[in-house]
């Protein structure tokens, strides 16, 4: 699981049959959990652009926003209120 910061949103009207309807943002990750990156995650739960986020990636992607069979490798799960042990402003 990562911890990732909203900094875009991605508008796709031709994709996957599997995918139509989904929200995709772009999500950079804390520095603190490794190389910084940017990565496109389907959103489910509602977040917005600031926001910090939780993001799976893999398998756990497609299971975590229930899309078992569609094309997806990175997936938001939860928006952050708070963190211990890290500053969320990284």
């Amino acid at each position: 699981m990562l911890v990732g910061k909203i900094v875009g949103s991605v508008v796709s009207t031709r994709k996957n049959e599997r995918l139509v309807g989904s929200k995709f943002m772009i999500v950079e990750t804390c520095e603190k959990m490794g190389e910084v990156k940017r990565i496109v995650a389907i959103d489910d739960v509602g977040a917005g652009i600031g926001e910090m986020v939780l993001v799976v990636t893999g398998s756990a992607a497609r299971i975590g926003c229930d899309h078992g069979n569609a094309p997806v490798d990175a997936a938001i799960v939860g928006i952050i209120d708070s963190g211990i042990g890290f500053d969320l402003a990284d």
